[in-house]
């Protein structure tokens, strides 16, 4: 199972790491240990966070070594639990190793979770994790030299083998692992390996080439037409070959984020779906790629009728049936991510930041009142609360409960000490709510507080000089 990138997070969990980086670099050690820990819990094969992570714990123990952890339960608990849920088993390791990140107990831990859940790149790292901390464990060097091969990490494993040799000029397997290993490696940086059931000897260095140009960043939309041509050759000879469908996914993704245009996403949707039929709905991340494209599928589609209808739309005969689709197409959409909101409250119901994007996204479909509950609870996460009481001050807006509107709306002004974004926004709807009460003065105070500190926002300037009769 492939690890994850931060490109290929959701946006909710993007934006935690966004802020876990944030806080590393403040020193906020605590606060991102939280936060990566929460993005890892949903997104296990995101390999780089799982390295931020174990960074910060180290340099939050300042290298000391908790003698408790190595005698925990935690590595006899997450034997029994591999075999049940080895992703939960991976959370319970990193939950252990926030104190203790170079436990070898622990670590191992990890290692035989990532493996049974899919993730080898996980499995190794946890196994360099070790072999950082203790260069001279020969046992746990030689385990990572299989994985390195087993990845297909040659130069990786020549490394590994040869520190061992050097340690151990007696260990013959060692090195007899390391010349393997190298001559490995030569064969693939000359273009000779064999791969999988899809990968012939090179011929030609032309064709070299385009195969290591397949495992690059595309950018150009004439490369990815290329490749998609030189691969599905291979694929329509070998459709059940995994790793050839899920290529011919990923190059017509590459193609629409080139062309944004509905030809190449109808194609990455099926090719995904493709995959995901191979492994019978296994890989999340297959699973994952569908609904986001699903929900690319659905924007492209709003945004063309948007454009259509800003280009003069209203005036054709049929503009009330396009008006039609157009909300047809918004609704699906805000119920989809309502749904895929839900799935993530239902598994982990004491999640408060989950229950903060389930409310947004009620929000946004104008589900006002099953909004409020989830907000109400998000509010004890200092994560989302202010985002919480602000949503919340907009649901009593829209249910016109204008009494509890305005207490929500002062309760998150008055936590936000600096005239910022949230600020103005915050004190400018309480002011919209004070003069639906005919409350004018109060009105007039919230927008004259934003006039004082950002006299271009929204319509801030033209009511407050109104009041003075210019």
């Amino acid at each position: 199972m492939p690890v994850q990138t931060e490109k290929e997070l959701p946006e909710s969990a993007r934006n935690l790491y966004l802020k876990a980086r944030s806080a590393v670099e403040l020193r906020n050690h605590g606060y991102a240990i939280t936060l990566l820990q929460t993005v890892l819990k949903e997104n296990p094969g995101f390999l780089d966070g799982r390295k931020l992570l174990r960074k910060v714990a180290i340099l939050s123990t300042k290298g000391k070594k908790n003698f408790l952890s190595g005698m925990s339960t935690a590595s006899l608990r997450g034997q029994s639990v591999i075999k049940k849920d080895p992703k939960a088993a991976m959370e319970l390791a990193e939950k252990s190793l926030e104190t203790d990140p170079t436990n070898p107990q622990i670590n191992h831990l990890l290692k035989e979770a990532a493996k049974a859940a899919g993730f080898i790149e996980v499995a190794a790292f946890a196994l360099e994790t070790i072999v950082e901390s203790n260069p001279k464990d020969s046992k746990t060097m030689h385990e990572l030299g299989e994985l390195y091969l087993l990845m297909n990490l040659p130069d990786q494993a020549v490394e590994i083998y040869s520190k061992i040799a050097e340690q151990n000029p007696s260990d013959l397997t060692a090195v007899k692992r390391s010349k393997d290993a190298a001559a490995t490696a030569s064969m693939k940086s000359g273009g000779w390996e064999q791969a999988q059931s899809y990968r012939d000897v090179m011929k030609n260095k032309e064709e070299a080439i385009l195969i290591e140009q397949q495992g690059r960043v595309v950018r150009s939309a004439d490369m990815i037409d290329e490749q998609l041509n030189e691969v599905y050759s291979r694929w329509e000879v070998a459709q059940t070959n995994v790793d050839l469908s899920l290529r011919m996914a990923k190059l017509w993704e590459d193609r629409f984020e080139q062309k944004q245009d509905a030809e190449s996403l109808e194609a990455a949707r099926s090719y995904y779906n493709h995959t995901n039929q191979l492994v019978s709905g296994s890989d999340p991340a297959v699973a994952r790629k569908l609904g986001d494209l699903h929900l690319k599928q659905l924007d492209l589609q709003i945004k063309e009728l948007t454009d259509w209808f800003a280009a003069g739309g209203d005036q054709h005969e049929d503009a009330a049936t396009y008006h039609t689709e157009l909300d047809s197409r918004i609704l699906e959409k805000a119920e989809l991510l309502i749904a895929e909101a839900r799935k993530r409250v239902e598994r982990n119901p004491t999640d408060l930041q989950l229950r903060f994007e389930l409310g947004e996204q009620l929000v946004f479909a104008k589900h006002y009142t099953e909004a409020i509950s989830e907000l109400q609870k998000a509010r004890q996460n200092p994560n989302a609360r202010l985002r919480a009481m602000n949503l919340l001050g907009q649901c009593y807006t829209e249910k016109n409960m204008l009494d509890l509107a305005v207490k929500q709306f002062q309760d998150c002004a008055s936590e936000i000490i600096a005239m910022d974004v949230t600020k103005k926004e915050v004190l400018y709807k309480l002011g919209l709510v004070f003069e639906r009460m005919n409350r004018k003065e109060e009105s007039l105070t919230c927008m004259k507080e934003i006039y004082e500190a950002d006299y271009g926002y929204l319509d801030v300037a033209q009511r407050v000089e109104q009041s003075y009769g210019q």
